[in-house]
């Protein structure tokens, strides 16, 4: 690789890619976390009657998340990238293609779209680890109890991250996060049926 060039592993951690992957990995990741509250909640008050049915609920929803962030990521980043590309080139008055800023710019979306993915991901599969001792260790409502205090576990870390980086109280704002947790799972609760 030449001494111009840097890896795409080395972008990662920088302000070439870092600040918009890591807002699609916490944004997504939240929105994974509250699914999961979701699912699981939703499943016990159902009458869902073993935890590896609700981890199929879950999985099924972490699917459908994981491949919403990364193909809408990846073509909200990809139409971007042409623009951005296509204004450079008409000030430039040169062809781009092939070129490192085009390979700059094709290796943000992908960082971009595989960060989108994963942040759902965590998001919803960490919380469903409980459901695997459902029977052994947990009763379903143990399970479920657990599972919702993992993904508000997981919000107050998303918000104590973000805390760290703009210089806030990091417990207030992971407070804050987690505080979606709770009342997800409290509204799921009242709702009817």
């Amino acid at each position: 690789m030449a001494d111009d060039e840097t890896s795409l592993t080395d972008r990662v951690d920088t302000d070439m890619v870092g600040p918009i992957a890591r807002r699609y990995f916490v944004s997504n990741g939240f929105d994974g976390a509250l699914t999961g509250v979701g699912v699981t909640v939703g499943a016990y008050l159902s009458g869902i009657s073993d935890g590896l049915t609700v981890i199929s609920l879950g999985l099924a929803a972490a699917v459908g998340l994981t491949t919403s962030g990364v193909w809408s990521v990846w073509e909200i980043e990809r139409a971007e990238m042409r623009a951005e590309i296509q204004e450079t080139e008409e000030a430039m008055l040169a062809d781009l293609s092939d070129t490192r800023i085009e390979r700059d710019k094709m290796s943000n979306q992908v960082v971009n779209a595989l960060m989108s993915g994963l942040g759902p991901l965590l998001g919803l599969i960490v919380p469903l680890v409980p459901f695997l001792f459902e029977g052994t260790v947990f009763s379903l409502l143990q399970a479920t109890l657990v599972s919702v205090a993992m993904a508000v576990g997981i919000l107050f870390t998303f918000g104590a991250y973000m805390a760290s980086i703009s210089r806030q109280r990091w417990y207030v704002a992971g407070i804050r996060m987690g505080l979606a947790g709770v009342v997800v799972a409290v509204l799921n609760v009242f709702l009817p049926g």
